[in-house]
């Protein structure tokens, strides 16, 4: 349910600066206002969920994103927002984020047998998926017919729901300093990820990825708008069917990575999306961008979880979140990198020539990463 609320605050944040000011780069930076804090704070909110209470951290930061999400949703309704306070409440939700996700994604082991990790990453990501295919869709109708603040409150109310259930989760365990100070402890995290080969291999594997695969999510609104003139439903709709792409691929991921291997698997996901990335840039007909979307959303999802749990399956239990927090940092930075590229070509030359020059830009990425072996996991 919280996904739900997720998705439909960013069709809403992605929607509002593009009628705010469609400028590529503008809406473009509203991704990168979400990312920056998880650049510049993610690994030293890892080395945190690694020594203090992380259902305690948790709760610290649902309340943080309630607050400043209900702060944007009052804005909105109000009609006095602006580019910069919606920059300004996106990088506060971001804040929260940062300190939300490796401390979410450490604790996911606690609940399952390593054997079975693989899938309980899949499970995740068919849940955050499921939510991607019904949230925008909802957001996109209830953005026509109310305006953008609903989404922001729908979303507001669903961090409240999670902080009830994090309220009677009852863990046994807690996390401790083990006699190390904050330095030393993220020092620790950093020697061993940089040292553990298939980490650093799945690292480098995120930003040959993600930066240009991000062209589809920091041009997306201006896509809609204006190279297919659909409405915020029609925009709803189509971050929905990259959510159905990455829901239909969830299902099938564990027997195709037991056939082929992680690395043949990521390498097929990534020849895929750029496939879906050009063809969505070359027509409008609604059928193909269809298929482009649901291609992409299988991809993107595909080599995600592929790395997620070559870095999971890696990691001791008492450096998990500042390994993960790694990990995360490296999508962020690419996110940023790559929105920011995007956006600036988009507004020298435009948004369809962007994404076939990010979808040529994937083909050469994925031959580099062939290069950098992720192996089975054991």
């Amino acid at each position: 349910m919280s996904n739900i609320g997720t998705w439909m605050h960013e069709i809403g944040a992605g929607w509002l600066m593009a009628e705010l000011n469609d400028s590529p780069q503008m809406v473009s930076a509203v991704r990168t206002a979400m990312a920056t804090p998880i650049v510049l704070l993610a690994i030293p909110a890892g080395v945190l969920a690694d020594r203090i209470n992380r259902r305690h951290l948790l709760l610290l930061t649902q309340s943080l994103m309630l607050c400043s999400t209900a702060l944007l949703a009052v804005l909105t309704f109000s009609g006095v927002i602006r580019e910069w306070s919606l920059l300004t409440l996106t990088f506060m939700t971001g804040l929260g984020m940062t300190l939300h996700v490796p401390t979410w994604q450490a604790s996911i082991p606690e609940l399952v047998p390593r054997k079975q990790l693989s899938r309980a990453i899949a499970l995740g990501s068919i849940s955050f998926n499921l939510a991607r295919a019904v949230g925008p869709a909802i957001a996109g109708s209830l953005i026509a017919l109310l305006g953008v603040w609903v989404a922001f409150s729908i979303n507001a109310a669903s961090f409240a729901g999670v902080i009830a259930v994090l309220l009677i989760w009852k863990r046994n365990r807690s996390e401790s300093t083990r006699g190390l100070s904050f330095g030393r402890s993220l020092y620790q995290g950093l020697r061993y990820v940089y040292r553990k080969r298939a980490i650093r291999h799945a690292l480098i594997s995120v930003l040959l990825f993600v930066v240009p695969a991000s062209a589809l999510w920091s041009l997306l609104p201006l896509v809609a708008k204006t190279q297919l003139e659909w409405g915020p439903t029609g925009f709803g709709v189509l971050v929905g069917m990259i959510g159905v792409g990455a829901v239909l691929a969830a299902r099938v991921l564990p027997r195709i990575q037991s056939r082929f291997g992680n690395d043949r698997t990521a390498l097929a996901a990534m020849l895929g999306f750029a496939l879906g990335l050009f063809s969505l840039a070359s027509t409008n007909h609604p059928v193909v961008v269809a298929f482009a979307t649901v291609i992409m959303g299988g991809s993107w999802m595909t080599v995600l979880t592929t790395l997620n749990t070559t870095v999971q399956v890696h990691l001791p239990g008492r450096m998990r979140a500042r390994g993960m927090s790694c990990y995360l940092t490296a999508i962020a930075i690419s996110m940023s990198l790559g929105s920011m590229t995007w956006g600036t070509i988009a507004e020298h030359l435009d948004v369809t020539g962007a994404q076939k020059i990010a979808a040529a830009t994937i083909v050469v990425t994925a031959a580099i990463r062939t290069r950098f072996r992720l192996g089975a996991w054991h």
